[in-house]
């Protein structure tokens, strides 16, 4: 090798040095690779697929930030009307809330009709009374259509401990009904005990039109759909800004760019500060789930003896239903501020027993916890950040229809119809009072109090 030579290969070398180096400080290479929980979810998932991360600037026509529910089926019905999709995922998908959840499909939203009129005047609540079961339908309408293995039952039912959550859960019945919805059939002290193995209840509701399904491999079979028709999807790519203000919005993430036509932030809980704008708009609240070990036959059908799924009408509520392969699943609790417990079984092992004694015995095989985004109506916080930017989180618990719903929602406003998303839009968001620093204490004294009227019945 000649000097020349030998100085060219050192200078080469420095170069590609210098270059690995700036890889490194901007997380490309040794950033540590986020995994799934150790949920049930995660161990039983369809598909364990590892995407690329985006290193590079490319161009897209709509860039996505989230891949959990509401990104999935936003990119998904886009790359179906023909738009070059990219949906970038700081882990994996449906990392987040989307992939960790209760698996219930619980038809419309937090807060009831009365409540959403007050605050979207007669014209928006006729509007969002239309959407009430639309989650519910997107859901089952993709899982036909993609042939998407999610183990979809149907039935939801919601139990009530106190006459008085009876007479409530009637009235809000006969609201929903006024404005075209139903399916749902009232229960009372006796059929109660046709789906639900214990005397805690004095009555509920069936929703026919819910049910419940592994949400980790419906946003994974989402994710394939929307591959199929030429979404791209990167994961472990972290966004650290979204140059909103540009005509032409630019996402920069650790390794790379998106620039685009239009952008959806769909980051919900796991969004964090991001975007400064949003996020004193919601507050993360974690929620923890347990699951045991298979059931006997005979123990399922005692305990849940139509296989639906179930919720209880508590302001903190406990939520249960059965797996595929029967095991019992059960959640509950909220930690605002969106804090991990150190023991989640310590934690939701008591209410389960105290409804159902007979498991007492059984062991429990995985338990984990996660994030919601709460907002402070409890209705989504949807709208929009300059021209061409789009968001849509804080579903304040029901997640899984809301985000299939508002999915499709704006994925119909960047295709030019955008008449109930700005229905969403045209809703006061609040930001939480006091800011981070009081939101989570003034929350938990909220929810303390309203867990007291729960015990005491009034």
């Amino acid at each position: 090798m000649t000097t020349r030579h030998f100085c060219d290969h050192i200078i080469s070398s420095l170069l590609l040095l210098v270059h690995a180096v700036h890889r490194i400080s901007k997380g490309v290479i040794l950033a540590q690779q986020i995994e799934h929980t150790g949920s049930f979810y995660a161990a039983t998932a369809n598909q364990t697929l590892d995407r690329p991360a985006l290193s590079g600037d490319i161009e897209a026509d709509i860039c996505i930030v989230g891949a959990g529910f509401t990104g999935m089926v936003t990119g998904l019905t886009l790359s179906e009307l023909g738009y070059d999709v990219v949906i970038l995922e700081g882990a994996k998908v449906g990392w987040g809330a989307s992939g960790r959840n209760g698996g219930q499909i619980i038809n419309g939203f937090s807060r009831e009709i009365g409540y959403i009129e007050e605050v979207a005047g007669p014209e928006g609540a006729k509007a969002l009374a239309s959407l009430a079961l639309e989650g519910g339908n997107v859901i089952r309408e993709l899982v036909s259509r993609y042939g998407i293995q999610c183990d979809l039952k149907y039935g939801s039912v919601l139990a009530a401990y106190t006459d008085k959550q009876v007479r409530s859960l009637g009235e809000t019945k006969a609201m929903w009904e006024s404005r075209g919805r139903n399916g749902i059939e009232m229960l009372d002290r006796r059929t109660i005990r046709d789906h639900v193995g214990t005397d805690k209840y004095v009555g509920g509701w069936i929703d026919h039109k819910g049910g419940h399904i592994h949400p980790l491999n419906l946003v994974q079979g989402e994710a394939a759909a929307a591959e199929s028709k030429g979404a791209r999807i990167f994961e472990q790519t972290r966004v650290v800004r979204v140059d909103h203000h540009l005509n032409t919005p630019v996402v920069h993430t650790e390794g790379g760019s998106v620039t685009a036509r239009s952008v959806v932030l769909a980051g919900n809980a796991y969004l964090g500060k991001t975007v400064k704008q949003l996020y004193p708009k919601i507050l993360p609240a974690s929620t923890q789930i347990i699951v045991t070990e298979p059931l006997s036959d005979s123990l399922a059908k005692e305990i849940l003896p139509t296989d639906m799924c179930v919720e209880d009408a508590n302001y903190v509520l406990d939520y249960f239903r059965l797996t595929a392969d029967k095991r019992l699943l059960f959640g509950g609790g909220t930690v605002y501020g969106g804090a991990d417990i150190k023991d989640v079984e310590k934690a939701l092992r008591p209410n389960m027993e105290k409804l159902f004694p007979m498991a007492k015995d059984l062991k429990v095989d995985y338990g984990w916890q996660g994030n919601i985004a709460l907002t402070w109506s409890r209705l989504p916080h949807v709208g929009r950040l300059g021209k061409s930017t789009y968001f849509a989180h804080g579903y304040s618990g029901h997640g899984v229809t809301s985000s299939h719903m508002m999915g499709r929602l704006l994925a119909h406003a960047l295709h030019g119809d955008a008449s109930h998303f700005d229905v969403f839009e045209g809703m006061p968001a609040r930001s939480f009072p006091g800011g981070q620093l009081l939101s989570v204490p003034l929350s938990t004294l909220g929810c303390w109090w309203y867990s007291l009227r729960d015990k005491l019945g009034v």
